[in-house]
């Protein structure tokens, strides 16, 4: 695809808006939710199940199911969305792959600050664990916000003395809630998504008063990524938190674990939702489940 249309893309979702502008946070879900409606949800089977004691969707290809399970987790900055609003994502990789999704319906601030979501997706980590599927037939996956606790609640797990995932991909991560990264300043012109002030007002929401400056809070900086498993990160250029990636990435390189950064030019802030309209984020998609389908030992078959 040219790059004037991918700019046709970009200045369209510019227009439409994202919901991520600070408002009322009632008026930024509903916003949220009304945007990710316009997306494209491809065929599966969806079932509404509770995890660890929290509401999940449970996501399947019947026709021709893999083993393994996708524990995904949404994004919207950790104060919006749901299941429902990363269903596009979410059912794209069950399709690719055919494996099972769960998808963790997290608390969010600012009623439930940091760190509640990843205690909630280590909870159903746990969960999931205690009903008998090993961890190497288990990846963390997750977009935005959603793509940072694919992260954090793998350091979680790590220091719960849990086994760790057999893969992490993440799309367009938020790994950075000091937003020290240059592409938080460099990209404000190519962002249609997102303004410094819009994350600064979602990330406040997020900490109430608690600071940055942890690892659980801001992983590209200072997490210590010793023994994690594979990690896949796709992320645009066009993105305020590309350097989230990036710098992630330098860190995993650093510790000598598998990585792989995945940039994709001109396109915007978790473009894999533009399936079946940017032909970047299906082959995006593609390269998703590949890697997820290398790395989840589909070995075991005893998911029910």
């Amino acid at each position: 695809m040219s790059r004037e249309q991918r700019k046709t893309v970009a200045d369209a979702l510019r227009a439409a808006g994202s919901g991520f502008a600070p408002s009322a946070i009632s008026e930024m879900r509903d916003n949220f939710a009304s945007m990710m409606s316009r997306f494209a949800i491809p065929p599966v089977s969806t079932t509404q199940v509770r995890v660890a004691e929290r509401p999940a969707v449970l996501v399947e290809d019947l026709s021709d199911p893999r083993p393994g399970t996708i524990l995904y987790f949404h994004g919207g900055s950790f104060v919006l969305g749901s299941p429902t609003t990363a269903m596009g994502l979410t059912a794209s990789l069950v399709a690719r792959t055919r494996m099972r999704a769960i998808s963790v319906d997290y608390r969010l601030a600012p009623e439930h600050p940091f760190p509640a979501a990843i205690e909630d997706c280590l909870a159903a980590y746990r969960s999931i664990l205690e009903e008998g599927i090993p961890a190497q037939s288990i990846a963390f996956a997750g977009d935005s916000a959603g793509g940072g606790l694919a992260v954090t609640t793998t350091l979680a797990a790590r220091a719960a003395g849990l086994p760790l995932p057999a893969a992490i991909l993440a799309f367009s991560p938020g790994l950075d809630l000091t937003r020290t990264g240059a592409s938080v300043t460099d990209k404000a012109d190519r962002d249609p998504f997102f303004t410094r002030e819009g994350l600064d007002y979602t990330g406040g929401l997020y900490l109430a008063g608690q600071s940055p400056d942890q690892d659980l809070a801001s992983p590209a900086v200072l997490a210590d990524l010793s023994g994690f498993p594979p990690m896949l990160l796709q992320v645009g250029t066009d993105e305020l938190m590309l350097d989230d990636s990036v710098r992630l990435a330098d860190r995993a390189r650093e510790a000598d674990v598998d990585v792989i950064l995945d940039i994709t030019a001109n396109v915007p802030h978790v473009f894999q939702s533009l399936s079946g309209q940017l032909e970047e984020a299906d082959w995006a998609l593609d390269r998703a489940a590949l890697f997820l389908t290398q790395h989840v030992d589909a070995i075991f078959t005893d998911e029910g």
